[in-house]
């Protein structure tokens, strides 16, 4: 088992940055990658980030890429996401997901953050 648990979140103007975080706690060494996604009011979730997790290989979906950057502290299990120049579709949950099975995609979700950007 893999616990997960984001913080970060908050109001922020359009334009402006936000940091978040996820700490993993349980059967880190099993982890394989983490991610990150979000879900606005109404739409579907979508990805937004990924970062394995020895390796420290990343990816992004195209909306977020030259804006949102994704690091790791594995010493500290923990996945960061820095969003900068935020725009006010970006409102939403963040999840933070880690997969431990490889194939069948991520397994373990953390409760969420709220980001929510004000024009």
């Amino acid at each position: 088992q893999v616990q997960l648990v984001e913080s970060g979140g908050g109001l922020v103007q359009a334009g402006g940055s936000l940091r978040l975080s996820c700490a993993a706690s349980g059967r880190t060494f099993t982890m394989y990658r983490m991610g990150w996604f979000r879900q606005a009011p109404g739409k579907e979730r979508e990805f937004v980030a990924g970062i394995s997790w020895n390796r420290g290989d990343t990816i992004y979906s195209d909306s977020v890429k030259g804006r949102f950057t994704i690091s790791k502290d594995n010493a500290k299990n923990t996945v960061y996401l820095q969003m900068n120049s935020l725009e006010p579709e970006e409102t939403a949950i963040y999840y933070c997901a880690a997969d431990t099975v490889v194939i069948g995609g991520y397994n373990y979700w953390g409760q969420g953050t709220q980001v929510a950007v004000s024009s």
